[in-house]
């Protein structure tokens, strides 16, 4: 598997800055390098009408690079899917829900710590994936799967 370059700048930061600046007062630069590459939330999910759950499928977004877990066309990504939602200090609160239960937005959103595994602990990009905590290798592009089957890929267990 080649190791592909993270589109993530992590340097220049603050030492540690997420655990001591609150979401709504990090740097733009700082609450991009929150993400630690997954690519969880490019899973398409069905939430139930009823209960609110939300399951992850293994269908991806159009623009997820499977290898490198990130999207393809970030900076312009609304051209093609308008319907992707950009997470910002003042709406994690209501998006956190869905968002993976590894995500580095939701845990701090949540008071919780980040995994040692996470790039900004790490030190390394690789290290989400050498952790099996990355979508890399395991996604169906939403092209190959009609809609109306993918609650026959949905993923057990958390995401």
């Amino acid at each position: 598997m080649s190791k592909s370059k993270d589109p993530i700048v992590r340097d220049g930061l603050r030492p540690r800055y997420w655990e001591r600046v609150s979401l709504d007062r990090m740097t733009k630069p700082e609450w991009e390098a929150l993400c630690d590459g997954c690519g969880k939330c490019c899973l398409n999910k069905l939430e139930d009408e009823d209960t609110g759950e939300v399951a992850y499928t293994r269908i991806a977004c159009r623009l997820l690079d499977d290898e490198t877990c990130h999207c393809g066309h970030y900076d312009i990504r609304h051209s093609f899917v308008p319907e992707c939602v950009t997470l910002t200090p003042k709406n994690i609160g209501t998006n956190a829900y869905w968002m993976p239960q590894t995500c580095a937005y939701r845990l701090l959103a949540e008071g919780q710590p980040l995994f040692d595994w996470h790039p900004l602990i790490s030190g390394r990009a690789e290290s989400v994936h050498e952790a099996g905590m990355s979508v890399r290798g395991l996604t169906l592009s939403e092209f190959d799967v009609p809609e109306e089957d993918w609650e026959d890929y949905t993923v057990e267990g958390e995401i």
